[in-house]
């Protein structure tokens, strides 16, 4: 999409062709075994040059040119065979694609071509730009256009066991990031390779798209996830999210990542069934990819800027999208301001779910109730204004909601209505726990959240009268704010 050497490749710096025609072909093409007698055609009228791609004895006829390295093609961009050339003094004059009889009889000046033939048959694709190989050609060919760190191993070091020795990794295997392997990465996305991404926390290591590429191979990320690692990265560097005060906090919460828009379908991301869990490639290796890119780039690693007295699993990777087709409710992303459609990634401090069970509850009325409950402890359920969450509602819960005509906005008002609490309650002692508000808050009711301090999002299986609770890290100023960047090819 924009980083392949093949597709920046000065002209200039091509190999010469040889004069007069050249035709590059291969036999696994029906349109290339059609064009063979306008090829001997051509071949009687003057200068003819034949490659072929994938079988060096076709066409016989034509004595060609092996091209199984397929070198030829990848330099001349040759993306669909057959492609037929016009070459003088070694360069490019002109070429036509497929077989098109008034297009070669154009290019060559001769007429009656193929007057058996059909008037168009379109080509195939050329192998020099098979997904498969064009990465692994890029190499061969392009000559080196990564900027990044070579490490050389040994011959019979195990590249696996060599990024655990120098601290690449997370606990689990990493995928060996080969130079073909960040270029098919990097074709992931339009934006330049040099470009600066993020400043990443702790040492504020000025990141590029190609060093982000790097760890997201690493996590074991497709191409196609790319920019949604990209927008992560950003969205989790930000001043408001305070990525570094996050790490720096002994307490559990790490950053979770929650896709909206189109693209989530269209990365198969998960937003049913175990969407917090485990299974789902896409949701695993976005939400680690961020995780080593602030490990590797950042230096954010646990034991020295990452101080968490106990951590959680989420803080290897921590990503699922909003399940919005059937959601009672707008989405996360339309919440904070973006369109309908609009792809986007929220980056939230969070730590593992929390459940909330209700099978009983048939009205919103109720069921609101047993939210309720169980998002007062979140935190500690005598402390109040300093600890986010995000209340994850299931389809079944979803459903009591909407038969009844709740939206988003009457279950947050219902929810803010039942969470503020007397102070009285709340106060150091009450219950005989220590824990809990300074006693000037005794006779104040006060709000378990801060303005903004709860998001609400709808996510889960078809089965199952459960939901969940994301606790957070503490909000605002203070601590951090959760962050939505749209995202970008």
């Amino acid at each position: 999409m924009g980083n392949s050497p093949a597709s920046a490749l000065d002209p200039s710096s091509r190999p010469l062709l040889p004069d007069g025609l050249v035709a590059v072909v291969k036999r696994d093409c029906p349109t290339c075994e059609l064009v063979v007698g306008v090829l001997e055609q051509l071949a009687d009228t003057g200068p003819l040059t034949v490659f072929t791609q994938d079988d060096p004895s076709f066409p016989e006829s034509l004595s060609p040119t092996d091209d199984s390295d397929l070198g030829f093609s990848w330099h001349h961009d040759i993306e669909t065979v057959p492609t037929l050339i016009l070459a003088s003094d070694g360069r490019e004059e002109d070429r036509t694609v497929g077989w098109s009889r008034p297009h070669w009889e154009k290019l060559t000046g001769v007429e009656s071509l193929g007057p058996d033939l059909p008037e168009f048959r379109p080509g195939c694709g050329s192998l020099s730009v098979d997904p498969s190989l064009s990465s692994e050609l890029a190499v061969r060919f392009g000559g080196s256009v990564l900027r990044s760190r070579r490490v050389e191993l040994a011959r019979l070091e195990d590249p696996f066991e060599a990024a655990f020795d120098r601290g690449w990794t997370d606990g689990l295997p990493v995928v060996p990031p080969t130079e073909a392997r960040v270029l098919a990465m990097l074709d992931g996305t339009t934006r330049a390779a040099d470009e600066i991404v993020a400043e990443i926390p702790p040492d504020l290591h000025p990141a590029t798209v190609e060093q982000v590429a790097v760890n997201a191979v690493m996590a074991g990320a497709k191409p196609e996830y790319f920019p949604v690692v990209l927008a992560a990265v950003e969205a989790a560097c930000t001043q408001a999210f305070n990525m570094h005060g996050l790490l720096a906090t002994t307490y559990f919460s790490g950053p979770v990542l929650v896709v909206n828009g189109p693209i989530a379908d269209r990365l198969a991301m998960n937003s049913g069934g175990n969407a917090l869990g485990q299974g789902n490639r896409a949701n695993l290796t976005i939400g680690r990819a961020l995780q080593l890119v602030v490990r590797n780039l950042g230096g954010g690693r646990p034991g020295e800027v990452d101080m968490a007295m106990l951590g959680s699993p989420g803080k290897l990777s921590f990503c699922f999208a909003e399940r919005e087709h059937d959601s009672p409710f707008s989405s996360l992303a339309v919440e904070r301001g973006f369109g309908p459609y609009a792809d986007t990634v929220t980056v939230f401090a969070g730590s593992g779910p929390t459940a909330i069970i209700d099978q009983i509850s048939r009205t919103p009325e109720s069921l609101v109730r047993s939210f309720a409950a169980c998002l007062r402890s979140t935190g500690h359920p005598k402390l109040a204004m300093d600890f986010d969450a995000m209340l994850v509602v299931s389809p079944e819960h979803g459903r009591i909601l909407a038969g009844a005509g709740w939206d988003k906005d009457r279950l947050r008002t219902e929810l803010e209505t039942l969470l503020t609490i007397p102070g009285a309650e709340l106060v150091r002692g009450v219950d005989g726990i220590e824990e809990g508000l300074p006693e000037a808050f005794a006779n104040t009711p006060v709000q378990k959240f801060r303005p903004g301090g709860l998001q609400i999002v709808h996510a889960g299986g078809e089965a199952g009268l459960f939901s969940a609770i994301l606790d957070g890290w503490v909000g605002g100023n203070i601590g951090s704010e959760p962050v939505t960047v749209e995202i970008k090819p």
